[in-house]
């Protein structure tokens, strides 16, 4: 599978792997000082209470939440076919049954991970076996893992999960309440709100859906109970560590995806290190808990991965004659808007010729869906590495920016913002039009 360094949309359900779920803000894993570790059974419960039948998981057992981004896990690269992966997965299981005879912390290679933090970097060895004494495998998150929801969903069906009145409605919540933010950091890093506001709301309906799990078991889990994701994991549980030291807090505290991501914007550990920013400027980054800073970090994530300002997204598309020839799979853009309008895409918006595109079909509930997406879309990919992900994001934010825009005006600034990083039609006017 392909995976990014950022957190996770994660769709659970069944009551097992909600856990945690309706009660996720623990509140987004506010983190405790160092001096002050939290057993796993007292981390507190939501601020948010119980779901609502409408935010609640209500889809067939198999969509589970997939994507490291990335959350869904929404995976978008290698699935292994047919006997092989059942093979794969028995093999793996096998291991960690014979694993499980020993005590996690005892494990030879749990030894082996602490020695090379002690070794590189510095840690006390007496804090480190403290601590993974306290760390508890999940068998779990190993099942969610192992079953990759979207390759078996098409277009109408996810983006009937995001693209929903509810999550529109509180996505202008969301505007209205950090309109200066967003204003803000769409002129620091170049990134419209809407883009913004579109990621937040696919991975973490606003911050109310952050996951319920202990970061540090689902690292643990998967570094060393997940053969095929080891080395990532391992690095990512690594990451988490060198992060609690230099933020000063307990990373028994922290809650997040069953994949590990985190807070508000679900970034993985080594996400955290590179691309949180301190946008509150109160001193620190806090992505479970203060808005302004998950807002900061996410446009300055996609602005050091090559948002261009100003630039269109996507546009949808008419097609005829040779025009399959101008498909493909991955969001990265090879060829060029011109090349397409030659094997016969017709983009509804007006783009320049010699901009780099790529020409992708989405099965809609309507029929296949073509459109033409952009450099812009590419970096949402970077994000989470799935075109569905990345369309979600994109038409999200668009219909948000709509219903924006048609509230009473409160200020100046609130017309202003509604004009600012515009990329396209929405969503909705588009496949109206179709």
């Amino acid at each position: 599978m392909w995976w990014t360094a950022t957190g996770c949309c994660r769709l659970y359900t069944t009551k097992e792997e909600t856990t945690g779920y309706e009660n996720t803000q623990t509140a987004m894993g506010k983190p405790v000082p160092l001096q002050q570790p939290v057993p796993r059974k007292q981390v507190k419960k939501s601020m948010i209470g119980t779901m609502s039948r409408v935010q609640r998981p209500g889809l067939a057992s198999w969509l589970a939440p997939f994507l490291v981004s990335g959350s869904l896990l929404v995976t978008s690269g290698e699935v292994m076919a047919g006997g092989t992966e059942t093979q794969a997965t028995a093999g793996a299981q096998q291991q960690v049954q014979q694993k499980a005879a020993v005590a996690f912390h005892e494990r030879e290679d749990v030894r082996l991970f602490i020695d090379e933090m002690v070794r590189e970097q510095k840690m006390d060895r007496a804090y480190l076996e403290k601590l993974f004494k306290q760390i508890e495998p999940r068998e779990r998150i190993v099942s969610i893992m192992e079953r990759p929801a979207e390759k078996r969903m098409e277009w109408d069906r996810y983006r009937d999960i995001f693209i929903t009145d509810a999550r529109i409605k509180k996505g202008v919540e969301f505007w209205e309440k950090y309109a200066d933010l967003l204003h803000a950091a769409s002129i620091k890093y170049g990134v419209p709100p809407e883009v913004i506001v579109g990621i937040i709301g696919v991975e973490t309906y606003f911050g109310r859906q952050s996951g319920g799990f202990r970061v540090v078991d689902s690292l643990a889990t998967l570094g060393f109970n997940y053969p095929r994701r080891a080395k990532f994991f391992q690095k990512e549980l690594r990451e988490l560590l060198i992060l609690s030291r230099e933020q000063g807090f307990d990373p028994l505290s922290l809650t997040g995806s069953y994949a590990g991501a985190m807070g508000i914007p679900q970034f993985m550990p080594s996400s955290f290190r590179v691309y949180a920013v301190d946008f509150s400027g109160n001193g620190r980054s806090d992505i479970w808990n203060d808005p302004a800073d998950a807002i900061g970090s996410v446009a300055n994530y996609l602005s050091v991965h090559g948002w261009e300002q100003g630039k269109p997204v996507a546009s949808r598309a008419h097609v005829k004659g040779n025009f399959e020839e101008g498909l493909t799979d991955g969001p990265s853009p090879k060829q060029t808007v011109g090349a397409l309008q030659k094997y016969g895409w017709k983009p509804r918006n007006i783009l320049a010729p010699g901009a780099k595109a790529t020409g992708l079909r989405f099965n809609g509930k309507n029929g296949p869906e073509y459109w033409v997406t952009l450099k812009n879309f590419y970096v949402i990919t970077r994000y989470n590495r799935s075109n569905l992900y990345a369309m979600a994001v994109y038409q999200l934010g668009q219909e948000v920016k709509q219903a924006y825009a048609h509230q009473p005006a409160t200020s100046t600034q609130k017309a202003a913002e509604t004009k600012s990083g515009s990329t396209t039609v929405s969503a909705k006017e588009a496949d109206s039009k179709g």
